[in-house]
């Protein structure tokens, strides 16, 4: 039963990669768009942003816009991935946190609200990147290959 149940493990392994490529094109994809749209918007976004009470709105906007849409290219292509999931994952705890107050504050008595808002699949994406890495099907992946020889976390 532990030859099988193994089995089925190293089987299931390879579909890592292309389950991590899917995620990062979807939603790196998603992150750009949010990000460009935010830039292309900075007024209508920094006055979105002060209405929310959050402080220095303009730059703000700027930052949250350039990590979405920068840091989303990033994850689609597969380049530090791990590095720009940390501040793609912080802005979606803020996002989170402002926009989608409501959400949170209720999270333990409806969890399905908070579960549907868009800032919590793009979290939900950035944490798995941040744990697991990019993949097989990245450019993090060819450099690794190219330029470590020794893994860093294991030797």
């Amino acid at each position: 039963m532990m030859k099988l149940y193994g089995k089925l493990c190293c089987m299931l392994d390879y579909l890592r990669s292309p389950l991590l490529l899917v995620m990062r094109l979807y939603w790196g994809y998603g992150f750009f768009i949010a990000g460009k749209g935010k830039l292309m918007n900075l007024e209508r976004t920094a006055g979105f942003f002060m209405d929310l009470g959050i402080p220095f709105a303009k730059a703000n906007a700027i930052l949250a816009g350039s990590t979405e849409c920068f840091g989303g290219l990033l994850l689609l292509i597969g380049l530090f991935s791990r590095l720009v999931s940390i501040p793609l994952a912080f802005t979606m705890c803020i996002a989170f946190a402002t926009a989608h107050n409501d959400s949170v504050v209720a999270l333990f008595a409806n969890p399905d609200a908070a579960l549907k808002e868009d800032p919590f699949l793009f979290l939900l994406t950035a944490v798995i990147v941040m744990a697991f890495g990019a993949g097989r099907f990245s450019v993090d992946a060819i450099m690794k290959k190219n330029c470590c020889k020794e893994d860093p976390c294991h030797g």
